[in-house]
Formats: C-alpha cells, structure tokens, sequence
C-alpha cells in the first residue's frame, strides 16, 4: 500500500451570513415547511436550524431572569372544605368546586369539574394578555 504525500484534509467550520439564515428561518415558519426538509434543501443540519431558531427565540425575549415568578394575591373562603394531598401524588380531578380568579381587571369563576392541566393553560393565557 502507498501512502500519499498529501497533507491531511481538516475539516473547517463553515461560517453562513445572516442573511442565509434568516431566509432559512423564514422557510421554516411557513405553514406546512419542515425543518428537517428545509435544512436538506439547502444543505445545512437540522440541528443547525434548531440552534438558530433557539437563537432568535432568545433575542426576542425580554432581559432579566429567565424565569420571573409572579406571585398573586390568594383569599380563601373559610365555608369551602379543602382535599389536602401530599407532595408527589396527582389528586383526581374534584367533581366539585368553585374556583374564582380576579386577573387584569377581569373576573374568572370555574365550577364544577377542574382540570389541573386546562386550568394552567387558562391561567397562561391570561398572563400572556395582562
């Protein structure tokens, strides 16, 4: 076997302009685009993609703690009775129940049957609108 005079190949990172990722970024917010189809389309890595839309993402945020927590004000009504359950167990949901919430100068009153899940949802909508 021969061995070749040849320097090794090293592998270089390739640099893309803003410009090429924007326009990558654009293709995927598309209805119906794929983010893997677009990164074979145009010959980069999916994960790529990824990283840039993380990016993005992240400037759009406000500065501060990646994490703010907002505490609200809580009254407990002393005619109510209360299921107390311990830390690590999912209660059943309670088939009754009032559950009332002042929330940007509007009221919210939930009865009946509450779903944990559906009422963190209502709770992050709220919160995206103040």
């Amino acid at each position: 076997m021969q061995e070749s005079n040849s320097p090794p190949v090293i592998a270089t990172r390739r640099r893309h302009s803003a410009a090429f990722k924007r326009k990558i970024l654009e293709l995927i917010e598309k209805p119906g685009a794929s983010v893997a189809g677009v990164a074979l389309e145009h010959g980069v890595n999916a994960n790529l993609v990824f990283k840039w839309r993380r990016a993005k993402l992240a400037r759009k945020l406000p500065a501060g703690p990646a994490r703010q927590t907002v505490l609200l004000p809580v009254s407990v009504d002393p005619q109510e009775s209360f299921l107390i359950v311990p830390p690590g167990v999912r209660p059943a949901v309670i088939k009754e129940g009032v559950i009332e919430i002042h929330f940007a100068g509007a009221r919210l009153v939930l009865r009946g049957s509450i779903d944990p899940t559906n009422l963190r949802s209502v709770v992050l909508a709220l919160r995206q609108t103040a």
